[in-house]
């Protein structure tokens, strides 16, 4: 009936055969391997600013190889809908002196804070947050590109608590 309609249908089932191929690609690179993520709020100030975007990696976590001084997404414990970025400040056993009260924290958890400790709600208010909700490690800062670093640093030159 119309000539040639069998070779543009293979060719649309082609274009979207590849379509479905890259997409499944970037599903996975995005979920298992890192991902952009954009910063808000001014808790972890003056490391990390409101709109700045950050490389993060999901492999660190996944093994459970997060060190203490790290940069960490997590699920907020407070409110699973949203993201924080902390610095993780305590690892399994460490003790946590929080006024006049110390809290061990447990296995399985790690003790999250804000660099800017006046603007920040973290562990001080909702306690060790379990492993399983962090989500990735930041490993460089990329946007705004004049203010690109990468976000390592040996653990004795953390941020005085």
């Amino acid at each position: 009936m119309w000539p040639g309609i069998g070779n543009c249908v293979a060719k649309f089932v082609g274009v979207v055969g590849y379509i479905v191929q890259y997409g499944c690609v970037t599903h996975c690179a995005l979920e298992y391997l890192g991902d952009f993520v954009i910063c808000t709020g001014p808790s972890m100030e003056p490391t990390l600013f409101s709109n700045d975007i950050l490389l993060t990696e999901h492999i660190t976590p996944r093994f459970e190889s997060i060190k203490k001084g790290d940069i960490v997404i997590a699920k907020s414990p407070s409110n699973p809908r949203m993201n924080v970025c902390k610095r993780v400040t305590g690892m399994p056993g460490d003790k946590v002196i929080l006024g006049f009260s110390t809290h061990v924290v447990p296995r399985g958890h790690v003790w999250l804070e804000g660099d800017n400790r006046s603007n920040s709600t973290d562990s001080r208010i909702y306690g060790p947050v379990p492993q399983g909700l962090i989500r990735g490690r930041a490993v460089c800062r990329v946007w705004p590109p004049k203010e690109m670093k990468m976000l390592t640093y040996k653990e004795a030159t953390a941020f005085p608590r």
